[in-house]
């Protein structure tokens, strides 16, 4: 970035945080964290490194994060497209924000830690989710925990039924990756390998969960 323009005086633009909202920000789970862990079912984990920083989302079934103690949750890693950026990430940098959405609440919940990923057998059965282990777990130490209010889930209209969209609206998958190959050849898009691979990823994303 080049801006050449003076940094903005935040503490002129925004009023501070309220006492409540400053009381709020803990260092430890306690009952009603507890609560939502249980029936959270997708967050966003961000992690830092040396290429700079990632957010990855993550999902299970109601409470696949698990708490260990007061400090400490863990998450088990599934596949995906096999860059684990997140876990290459922890090598180099253990801090991470973990940020919940739960379908249909207006609030998110956020943890910020330290992070490490683990094979120990006994976490990895713990976190067991369709009959398979997972290859690695991610512990986090927690050193902030706190809610945020659901604003920008009403500015999105998220949860509105009318707000989904239509899947043909946008180039699909399949679409997006015969594009960008055919302009890394220098040929023309196969749209009939695009369907294939349409068809390829939308039996994936529903039932190769764990392999």
């Amino acid at each position: 970035m080049h801006d050449t323009t003076p940094l903005p005086d935040l503490d002129t633009l925004y009023d501070p945080p309220a006492v409540r909202i400053q009381k709020s920000v803990l260092d430890h789970l306690i009952g009603f964290h507890l609560d939502y862990l249980k029936a959270a079912t997708f967050f966003c984990l961000a992690t830092g490194g040396t290429r700079g920083l990632d957010a990855s989302p993550r999902g299970g079934p109601p409470g696949f994060v698990h708490a260990l103690d007061a400090h400490h949750v863990a998450f088990a890693d599934w596949p995906g497209n096999n860059r684990i950026e997140s876990l290459r990430n922890l090598e180099h940098d253990e801090h991470v924000g973990m940020l919940f959405l739960f379908p249909g609440l207006e609030l998110f919940m956020r943890i910020n830690g330290r992070a490490r990923a683990t094979t120990d057998p006994r976490l990895l059965a713990r976190l067991a989710e369709g009959g398979k282990l997972p290859r690695t777990a991610v512990v986090v130490g927690i050193d902030e925990v706190l809610f945020h209010c659901g604003k920008a889930i009403n500015r999105a209209g998220l949860w509105r039924a009318d707000a989904q969209l239509d899947r043909h609206a946008l180039p699909t998958p399949g679409q997006m990756a015969v594009a960008m190959s055919a302009a890394a050849d220098g040929k023309p898009a196969d749209h009939a390998a695009a369907a294939q691979l349409d068809a390829h990823y939308n039996h994936a994303v529903r039932h190769d969960l764990y392999g």
